[in-house]
């Protein structure tokens, strides 16, 4: 197309030269027509000297350029500059020592089509990212499926060992057995009731109550409190008293609460160190900061450890913190990120609710 233009610009060339020399209208049908049919290849005509020759008598200087009267002369400098850049002229030999030279560009069309390439790659990489957005979100919604069916098989699995163990401390509550002691397998029991529930609340809308979330840490940490050794200190930095509402499922913020300890206790070297809960209120939420003393998190993984299957224990499926993010993200519409972390100083995790 470039080539057949260059060949429809020299046709132009000849039909000027035969306008100007003409000494007839009968020889001008032809060349007229010629040019009046060139609707597509902006042209500009000048003199030997360079200056563009304007449009009177037989000639014309511009053609299919677009301007403004009042800015003519700028727009065709300017596009003559450019013509320039592309290419030698066109020279129009009118004789006895008269010369014009005759500019051109690319038609509209033919720079469109340049461009056709990069719309059409364009074109190919959205479709591409939209396979792969489908892609992605199928296989996300077939993990979903496959962790809402492994939680509730979980929950009914438990629901009959707990019914046994229940009947089995009526049973030794006839017996002559320490009542501290059968008071300790009831809590466990409980325990393992609280553990039934939350497996059976994942894949469902659970009930958000407005809820002091300051009871709900403070419960949870007095819980594992009696359940770890001496070696691991709780230290909370908040007043018991303190009153923030939010809308929770107790159940459930409470297993993210136990998941972040959890992990900063095996962070920890020889299961010894500390662990620092702290919340304040926001103008729009409240924040929980969970900080351990543990060996700390690379800055490289702060995202990847809330994906599904990772885990730096040797034992485990790596879904306690894809966990937590799912019930704290999807289910309460808060955030859980890694605020900070130091190789081998610690981590702190923080948690942003909505208040009520």
């Amino acid at each position: 197309m470039a080539e057949e233009e260059r060949k429809k610009a020299i046709l132009l060339a000849d039909a000027t030269k035969m306008i100007a020399v003409s000494s007839t209208n009968a020889d001008l049908i032809l060349p007229w027509k010629i040019t009046l049919d060139n609707t597509t290849i902006p042209i500009i005509i000048t003199d030997q000297d360079g200056n563009i020759i304007d449009q009177e008598g037989h000639y014309y200087g511009d053609k299919n350029i677009k301007y403004n009267e009042a800015r003519k002369e700028a727009v065709l400098l300017r596009e003559l500059g450019k013509m320039k850049k592309k290419g030698d002229p066109i020279v129009i030999n009118l004789g006895e020592g008269q010369i014009q030279y005759l500019y051109y560009r690319e038609s509209y069309l033919l720079r469109n089509l340049r461009l056709f390439p990069f719309v059409q790659m364009l074109v190919i990489f959205l479709f591409i990212g939209i396979a792969y957005y489908a892609f992605s979100a199928s296989r996300k919604a077939e993990q979903n499926q496959v962790w809402v069916g492994m939680s509730k098989e979980t929950a009914h699995q438990l629901g009959t060992p707990i019914s046994a163990l229940m009947a089995w401390i009526e049973i030794l509550k006839l017996k002559d057995i320490d009542p501290g002691l059968i008071q300790e397998f009831e809590k466990d029991i409980q325990r393992l009731e609280k553990i039934t529930e939350r497996f059976s609340k994942i894949g469902s809308a659970p009930e958000l109550l407005q809820t002091n979330v300051v009871e709900v840490l403070s419960s949870t940490i007095n819980y594992l409190k009696s359940r770890f050794s001496n070696k691991v200190k709780f230290e909370t930095s908040f007043d018991e008293n303190l009153v923030c509402t939010a809308p929770l499922n107790m159940a459930l913020f409470s297993w993210v609460i136990e998941n972040l300890c959890k992990n900063a206790i095996n962070a920890m070297e020889n299961n010894h160190g500390k662990i620092i809960i702290s919340i304040s209120k926001k103008e729009e939420n409240i924040r929980i900061d969970i900080t351990d003393t543990g060996k700390g998190i690379p800055k490289s993984q702060f995202k990847t450890i809330f994906q599904p299957g990772y885990s730096t224990k040797k034992r485990g499926w790596g879904l306690g913190l894809s966990l937590a993010k799912r019930i704290i993200e999807i289910y309460h519409k808060g955030k859980i990120f890694i605020k900070q972390s130091e190789i081998n100083k610690g981590t702190t995790f923080r948690i942003l609710l909505k208040k009520g």
